[in-house]
């Protein structure tokens, strides 16, 4: 897969890193530009690039957002028009202050969905954090398998990020629809950064 990521810190990093090893291809965009990459890209051993934000929003598969929920203002939408969007934020006010929307009961994904109006979102990678998602994929049916929570309102797009999920050596577990599952996978949920295998998340998310 052609996958871009926007954001090189540690979560869109990470899956930089972790998805090019297992043969994709990756473009990633940075504010900081592509200097400050250089330790990123070199260890992507030619299976990633620099790209700005817009080259990464046209990544033929699959569209990481890795960015705080306050640089989506600079996101430009008609470059995500079609694409499986990936949004790994979390919301959280005491760090960037409120958003209106957001304190009024809406998701993340729900607010990137309307700023992206022709994208497909999905809510996935939000509830680990990095260090797990580097070093604990295990391959599938081994006891020790994480849960990765995922929600979207688009079937298909949400299959495709679960197959990505599965060989990145972690469990999808469907946890509903942006609105309904994106609440589920917020932080202080019984799934927020618990290490637990998928059937103990299903319970824990009574499903």
């Amino acid at each position: 897969m052609e996958i871009g990521i926007i954001d090189a810190g540690r979560i869109g990093g990470t899956l930089a890193r972790r998805l090019a090893k297992s043969g994709n291809q990756v473009v990633v965009a940075n504010r900081s530009g592509a200097e400050a990459m250089a330790e990123l890209l070199s260890d992507l051993a030619g299976r990633g690039r620099a790209g700005t934000v817009e080259e990464a929003a046209r990544a033929r598969d699959l569209v990481v957002v890795a960015t705080p929920l306050t640089a989506w203002d600079d996101l430009p939408p008609e470059a995500f028009e079609g694409r499986i969007v990936v949004d790994t934020a979390n919301y959280s006010p005491q760090w960037i202050g409120p958003i209106e929307a957001l304190e009024k009961g809406s998701t993340s994904s729900e607010l990137l969905a309307a700023r992206l109006p022709g994208a497909r979102v999905v809510k996935a990678f939000n509830t680990m954090r990095w260090q797990p998602l580097r070093d604990e994929g295990r391959p599938a049916g081994n006891p020790q398998r994480l849960a990765m929570p995922i929600a979207s309102d688009d079937e298909e797009a949400k299959a495709v990020v679960s197959r990505l999920i599965d060989e990145l050596g972690f469990d999808a577990v469907d946890t509903g629809t942006l609105a309904e599952g994106g609440r589920r996978q917020q932080p202080g949920t019984p799934v927020y950064d618990e290490p637990i295998g998928a059937e103990e998340a299903r319970r824990r998310l009574g499903r």
